[in-house]
């Protein structure tokens, strides 16, 4: 099934436009996603960034089924450290968190609040969940890892071939987000 899908910050500035399927839908629950997730709700956005259960949930994308279409100059990164091999890109105009991105990674974490509510994928599962210190918060309603499960870097892993090993830099002004 084939799916394209308009997505827009909370204020309607920024527009993305995602293809096809995803790589996978998950929620996040290491501790640099839930610290990010916390300072980045705490600007305010519109929208939760952490769910209830304290998790960060994102859907995941290939690079090349990703396109920008209009208010990249409303984005900015926003890193936990200046070292930090991860960078979270915000929409400056609304404070709406919209992408996380690794390093050399070949697919974007798009977050969830992005979504309207009758389009967000479904959660396929949670990842990282040896972080927490209550795992049994969790509902059993999808699988869930202590750490990146097996099926996550499969998904990943297949994702990376079907797209010739490369992976697309994307280009974000560089600024601060203090949160």
């Amino acid at each position: 099934m084939t799916q394209n899908v308009r997505l827009a910050c909370s204020c309607g500035k920024v527009h993305i436009e995602v293809e096809k399927e995803p790589i996978i839908s998950t929620e996040c629950h290491c501790n640099s996603c839930r610290t990010a997730g916390a300072r980045l709700q705490s600007l305010g956005t519109g929208s939760a960034v952490l769910a209830e259960n304290g998790g960060t949930r994102f859907v995941l994308y290939r690079k090349d089924r990703v396109r920008f279409v209009e208010g990249t100059e409303y984005l900015r990164e926003f890193r936990l450290k200046p070292t930090a091999g991860t960078r979270r890109v915000v929409a400056t105009c609304c404070n709406t968190p919209v992408f996380l991105e690794f390093e050399n990674g070949h697919w974007l974490s798009l977050y969830a609040g992005l979504w309207p509510d009758d389009a967000l994928p479904p959660l396929d599962l949670r990842t990282m969940t040896g972080d927490r210190a209550d795992r049994a918060a969790l509902s059993g309603d999808v699988p869930s890892g202590t750490m990146a499960t097996v099926s996550f870097y499969a998904r990943l892993l297949t994702a990376w071939i079907a797209m010739g090993f490369k992976s697309p830099k994307i280009t974000v002004v560089k600024g601060v987000i203090h949160a």
